[in-house]
């Protein structure tokens, strides 16, 4: 590595009349039941699909019977499932000084809509995003040729140079926007706080369990 860091419900109640006593059956719960789909009532479990709302650069949770047959449209696509840990990947500080992203923390992925390259980075209020100088992208790929499988609206590259050595991995979509939420959840004060670094770490130690190498 050439880089180097300085940062988601009924009570009832009744009556009845003197008489036999009531047995009353409570449904069975849903099995792990964490939601609703987005496209349709049923209910999700923990571990449901995600797709990406492409008009709206949104990750929506849906169900899988929604996934299979919504993931053909037009307006949404499906994340990826690969984690691709690139311990070589080639990252000077000339490099990343030309993707002018302010804070050392950040994915990238391509837009099929604009056919651009487009940074996010986590912040209190959220994602924020601007697109990449296509020469400064260019000039990255030719130094890492991984970056010429990316997936459009499917995966990403996460770097986190906040860490040393600095943390470059290739990863589904929706585990990125979720990195988004969780530094959202543990923003505290002005600078975001203790919290952030652990959320952080938290984070990329799950991505680096699941990985493969590149």
């Amino acid at each position: 590595m050439s880089s180097h860091g300085p940062g988601l419900r009924t009570l009832a109640a009744w009556a009845h009349p003197p008489g036999p006593a009531l047995v009353v059956v409570p449904p069975a719960p849903k099995a792990a039941a964490t939601g609703t789909c987005e496209l349709c009532p049923s209910g999700l479990g923990a571990n449901h699909r995600h797709l990406l709302r492409l008009d709206e650069r949104r990750i929506i949770c849906v169900c899988e019977t929604c996934w299979s047959m919504r993931s053909g449209d037009a307006e949404y696509r499906p994340t990826g499932g690969r984690t691709v840990w690139l311990d070589d990947f080639v990252l000077t500080d000339e490099l990343w000084a030309g993707l002018q992203i302010p804070i050392g923390l950040a994915f990238m992925m391509r837009s099929s809509l604009t056919d651009m390259m487009v940074a996010l980075y986590p912040s209190a209020a959220g994602a924020t995003e601007h697109e990449l100088d296509i020469f400064a992208w260019t000039s990255l790929a030719a130094a890492n040729p991984v970056l010429e499988d990316l997936q459009p609206d499917a995966e990403a590259l996460v770097v986190n140079r906040l860490s040393d050595p600095a943390q470059v991995v290739i990863a589904p979509l929706d585990q990125c926007y979720r990195l988004v939420g969780l530094v959202k959840s543990r923003w505290q004060g002005i600078s975001g706080g203790a919290g952030i670094e652990a959320a952080v770490e938290e984070f990329f130690a799950g991505l680096r369990s699941e990985a493969v190498a590149g």
